[in-house]
């Protein structure tokens, strides 16, 4: 089971930190990904890490913006997001792979999302 949580209203320029939590003892076997969706598109791929946290992938939208991190210890993955603007408005999602990939389609299982507002 996954929890996200470490959203809100943020204004333009400014930075969020979004959590994380995995229930289970698999967590630190498994990709974690990030994924967000904003009103009337479709959900999309923000960045994913690998298991043991040394290798990354980033949405070129975010790249050099957003960081994402993960501490096995704690069973949590983060998302430092900085630099926000308007279009990085949309429900984010963390979700969870047995595959290092970006694909949507291969990520088993979801939390429930977390709003982030960013005002212009």
């Amino acid at each position: 089971q996954l929890q996200a949580s470490g959203g809100g209203l943020v204004q333009a320029g400014g930075s969020l930190r979004l959590s994380c939590a995995a229930s289970g003892r698999t967590f630190s076997s498994l990709v974690m990904g990030w994924f967000r969706q904003a009103p009337g598109k479709e959900r999309e791929f923000v960045a994913a890490i690998s298991w043991s946290g040394t290798s990354t992938l980033y949405a070129t939208s975010v790249k050099g913006r957003f960081t994402i991190s993960r501490d096995n210890a704690k069973n949590t993955v983060y998302l430092r997001m900085n630099s926000l603007n308007s279009e990085d408005t949309a429900v984010y999602y963390c979700a969870a792979a047995s595959k290092y990939t970006s694909d949507y389609d291969k990520y088993n299982y979801w939390g429930q999302g977390t709003q982030v507002t960013v005002s212009s």
